[in-house]
């Protein structure tokens, strides 16, 4: 978004702009930023909280939300997955957190937890830089995320406004909370700001900005897009033969590589006729282990590399050449495979037909329950599932069914995954970036602020 979007050059037209950046340094990063209208720096050096009493009150305090708020994605997930990894001190937490939900007390408790972390300085290096050149205002892409929020506390000490990007659509109602009041938010469709102020009350009283998907305007422009016949010679692949792709989510969350594995399977033995398999792994699957599970299944069936493989989540980065390669994955794919994951997103913004596992690929599926949630229940899946927009399917023989039809009549369900991309992305144009500097610079000029030009 900050390397490959119009958001820097439309914002730097406003004013100076200054990025730090977790997977910048000097070395190995620095060319994928030489064309970027800004100046940019390394993240700052963040600290962790203390375990007590910082995360044992934040953990509280999640308690005391999830129990008040009730939203099935978060009730879901605690459930299928929480549940089973806490320890018990942190789970005797639950009872008391019970009561102050019933007793009304959430956001006194909050706004003490607030006022406690903010005292606690996690970067004495970020306060630093923002008292020699004071800014305007500073923007988080990551309020959720374990060090953004550090730059918040620094900012607030020296009364500085602040913006909180929310970078996805689910992050709301999936992600745990932001204990922090930011000045303003900027999110991507009007869901996402309804959801907002349900989900944070401080919200209804600030400025709330409806930008679009800055991330995927990369999809509308020209220098990204190549020809199948390029793009099959880059990934292996015949330009004539049908692609299927199979994207794969976090191995962290479900093990949905089995369904892959399967799908290699059905097209060796020829069940689609000639067809090839394109599977998109995770970036933080590992690579040689992947090479590994499908090399034995023939030419037609190709792993695509993601050079990010194995890096820390902050440390990555994507250069042209990989926007090259997700944009046009979902370009010249003829079917999609996937689990409830944003490609998704992805595959309906180009039109592509998108087949949904409602069924749980591994052998002794015991996260079945937890992946009919995530398509049934879920605040941010639910709608996208039930749109008519992609195929649901129930095991592995519909979902080779399901493949069938949509590569002799791939125009089905058309209306329904545009209706899919624009209710996601709100904006479907390619400047979602502009609109998010123009947001950044009407939310500067109206608290009183003049932006140095």
């Amino acid at each position: 978004m900050l390397q490959h979007t119009g958001l820097i050059k439309s914002l730097a037209t406003h004013g100076d702009v200054s990025v730090w950046a977790s997977s910048y340094d000097e070395t190995a990063s620095a060319p994928s930023w030489k064309n970027v209208d800004a100046q940019i720096g390394s993240f700052p050096h963040v600290r962790p909280f203390r375990e007590r009493p910082h995360n044992y009150l934040r953990r509280l305090n999640e308690f005391v939300w999830d129990y008040r708020l009730m939203l099935p994605s978060r009730v879901s997930m605690q459930k299928h997955v929480r549940d089973k990894r806490l320890p018990g001190q942190i789970r005797a937490l639950k009872l008391p957190a019970k009561l102050l939900a019933y007793g009304g007390t959430e956001q006194i408790l909050e706004n003490a937890l607030e006022r406690l972390l903010v005292a606690y300085p996690r970067s004495a290096e970020a306060a630093d830089r923002l008292a020699a050149n004071k800014p305007d205002v500073v923007v988080s892409t990551g309020p959720f995320q374990f060090e953004q929020p550090a730059i918040f506390t620094a900012a607030k000490r020296h009364a500085i406004p602040t913006l909180a990007y929310i970078p996805s659509w689910d992050n709301v109602s999936t992600k745990n909370r932001m204990v922090f009041k930011y000045d303003g938010y900027i999110v991507w469709n009007e869901q996402n700001k309804e959801e907002l102020l349900d989900v944070y009350p401080h919200a209804r009283q600030v400025p709330v900005y409806v930008v679009g998907a800055p991330q995927f305007d990369v999809f509308f422009l020209d220098r990204f897009k190549v020809d199948r016949a390029t793009f099959c010679s880059q990934q292996g692949l015949q330009a004539e033969q049908k692609i299927i792709v199979y994207s794969l989510g976090s191995p962290n969350f479900l093990k949905e590589h089995h369904g892959a594995i399967e799908m290699a399977k059905r097209v060796k033995a020829g069940h689609f006729g000639n067809v090839q398999l394109l599977v998109r792994p995770h970036p933080i699957h590992d690579n040689a282990e992947m090479r590994g599970i499908f090399a034995e299944f023939g030419p037609n069936v190709r792993l695509q590399s993601t050079p990010n493989a194995g890096r820390d989540l902050i440390r990555r980065t994507q250069d042209e050449s990989q926007i090259v390669d997700w944009v046009n994955t979902f370009r010249h794919a003829d079917v999609v495979v996937n689990l409830a994951s944003t490609v998704t997103i992805d595959a309906a913004i180009c039109d592509t037909p998108v087949v949904n596992l409602d069924f749980d690929p591994q052998p002794n599926r015991s996260d079945q329950t937890l992946i009919k949630d995530v398509n049934h229940r879920w605040n941010h899946f639910k709608p996208i599932a039930e749109s008519g927009g992609v195929w649901l399917v129930n095991n592995f023989d519909e979902l080779e069914n399901a493949v069938k039809v949509y590569l002799e009549n791939p125009e089905m369900h058309k209306a329904e995954r545009k209706w899919i991309a624009e209710y996601v992305c709100g904006r479907l144009d390619g400047h979602c970036g502009e609109r998010m500097a123009t947001a950044i610079a009407d939310f500067v000029k109206n608290r009183g602020s003049k932006l140095e030009k």
